[in-house]
């Protein structure tokens, strides 16, 4: 699950640039069917470009011991709109649980050839440009990445509006949980189906499942950035009220079904769970609106 180390994130030479731009691959190949009478986030119906993001790279960094919560303050200070203003979006960031050095991120795009636009453009940019090497100097390793997308349609991540700072003063509140599954070659769609009576004892205990996500069959079309290619994954994204929720609940649940999932033989390994914190200005995160 985890990447090997580099010393500094996308110092691109410019002679690469067009590479990024023309190198385009195929499409995910979406599967399975409609989940019935499942509850979804409402998406951002005043600004149609914040939805329908088809692509997404779940990022987990490791950053310096004791500099996390400073790494934190600066991606939310320069980044999340440098990235919308591109097309692109922060979908959520967090903090790992139990890994004191673990920061996540979700990056979204909407087409895989706006993925290999948008990132040159942003790399290339002014905005990384200037904050670059603070950022860079804050961790070790950035090369964890699955590039991901929806197992199908209704499956998909609708972009939650951002953090209001008058209406939540305290800043993103929840407890995001993400379960990763290594999945045998060709079996995706089998272990989906077969997965889908656990996570729907999830959702009926109070979770809110925010995507089911598998990875995107495409090449790296911005090979500045490397992505994993020991997959195929399947990532359960949900997100809990709170810890109790997490505690008496989630966690709980997980264990029992545990089983369901090795017997199925569709998998390379145990299912991992990632318990995330949201950060003040994740979009991810559980809604005041929400009871």
């Amino acid at each position: 699950m985890f990447a090997t180390k580099r010393t500094g994130l996308c110092q691109i030479p410019k002679g690469l640039f067009l590479v990024a731009l023309m190198s385009v691959s195929g499409i995910c190949t979406l599967a399975w069917s409609q989940v019935d009478s499942r509850e979804r986030t409402a998406p951002n119906e005043h600004d149609p470009n914040l939805n329908n993001f088809q692509v997404f790279e779940f990022r987990r960094y490791v950053i310096k011991p004791g500099e996390r919560q400073h790494f934190a303050q600066y991606f939310e200070t320069y980044f999340p709109e440098a990235f919308q203003q591109l097309g692109a979006i922060a979908a959520g960031s967090f903090l790992e649980r139990g890994n004191e050095t673990g920061f996540t991120w979700i990056r979204g795009f909407h087409t895989i050839d706006d993925r290999a636009v948008a990132n040159a453009a942003f790399y290339y940019g002014p905005v990384w440009n200037e904050h670059r090497n603070t950022l860079n100097d804050l961790m070790t390793d950035s090369d964890n990445v699955l590039m991901l997308c929806p197992l199908t349609l209704e499956r998909g991540m609708s972009i939650l509006p951002a953090v209001d700072p008058v209406t939540e003063p305290n800043g993103a509140q929840g407890v995001i949980v993400a379960q990763v599954f290594g999945v045998k070659k060709d079996d995706v769609e089998a272990f989906a189906k077969a997965a889908e009576p656990a996570f729907a004892r999830y959702r009926a205990a109070g979770a809110r499942e925010a995507a089911v996500l598998v990875t995107l069959d495409a090449k790296n079309n911005f090979p500045q950035l490397p992505i994993r290619t020991d997959g195929p994954y399947l990532v359960w994204l949900g997100i809990l009220h709170d810890d109790e929720a997490l505690d008496k609940q989630f966690i709980p649940l997980t264990q029992e079904v545990a089983g369901s999932f090795t017997v199925s033989g569709y998998l390379r390994s145990a299912p991992a769970l990632i318990v995330l914190d949201p950060t003040p200005r994740s979009r991810l995160r559980w809604l005041p609106s929400w009871k």
